[in-house]
């Protein structure tokens, strides 16, 4: 790989899929994945719930043998779940009896999560619903000067080739405005500046571009209108969800959600 791509030089770094986190988590505090629609979000609502999530790669017969060696319960199919069912859509953990334990596998952001539970020191799921909260426990926990990579997980074409997903790039870039207005204070990579500015362009109109970006007219045409409207929760939501022994545990900000809410 090409020493470059890895933004070695910059404390703020952003980049796409799995082989752009392998790239870029080098020597970082701590790596963000975002994955909008929907394992973050997904993710994002199990921690405002208590529940303990464990990604997971695939959703096949290891993830059953996964599941029951960490006692969890499995998530679902989203085109099969029944109600009372948990899946990747987060409107299913919201309408679902909460369980302690949770496998959420996608193909996407939990893939990502999966992966970098073995190499970054620290990572965190991060999403539209708390961009904010998680920059502040980046800024107040590891430090103002703390190397950051930030993951947009992307989507995948048949073949299997990332797609780059602008609803992660979005998000991506809503954690990069945040940290800098939170007091982030290093250098930010050109990469992690163009995030930004892409949040910039469109966060007065946000839930519309999320609503008519691809990924969204897909969910909203597979019948999820709700999970797109789960995922426009701008800064609802003040806790940070955390990988620590390979699962993720919420980690609350106290964070003011009203004042948030007022500044939109």
């Amino acid at each position: 790989m090409n020493s470059e791509h890895r933004q070695r030089e910059y404390g703020l770094r952003f980049d796409w899929g799995l082989p752009g986190a392998e790239a870029i988590t080098t020597d970082v505090d701590v790596a963000v994945v975002v994955d909008v629609l929907s394992f973050t979000t997904t993710l994002s609502v199990a921690a405002d719930a208590g529940i303990e999530v464990f990604p997971y790669s695939w959703y096949d017969e290891s993830a059953f043998e996964y599941s029951r060696d960490v006692d969890a319960v499995l998530a679902v199919r989203r085109s099969v779940a029944t109600d009372g069912q948990i899946s990747l859509s987060p409107k299913s953990i919201r309408e679902s009896e909460s369980p302690g334990r949770l496998v959420l596998p996608s193909p996407n952001g939990s893939t990502i999560a999966f992966a970098l539970a073995a190499v970054a020191p620290i990572c965190v799921g991060a999403s539209l619903r708390n961009a904010s909260a998680v920059a502040d426990w980046i800024v107040h926990q590891l430090g103002s000067r703390s190397r950051v990579a930030i993951v947009a997980s992307g989507e995948k074409w048949p073949g299997g080739e990332l797609r780059p997903a602008v609803e992660d790039l979005w998000g991506a870039g809503a954690v990069v405005a945040a940290l800098i207005a939170a007091g982030w204070g290093g250098s930010v990579s050109p990469e992690a500046r163009m995030a930004a500015d892409a949040w910039v362009a469109v966060s007065g109109s946000y839930e519309e571009r999320l609503r008519e970006c691809a990924s969204g007219r897909e969910l909203v045409a597979l019948g999820f209108p709700h999970d797109v409207a789960i995922a426009s929760e701008l800064d609802d939501s003040d806790t940070v969800p955390v990988l620590e022994d390979r699962v993720f545990r919420g980690q609350r900000t106290g964070r003011r959600l009203n004042k948030l809410r007022a500044q939109r």
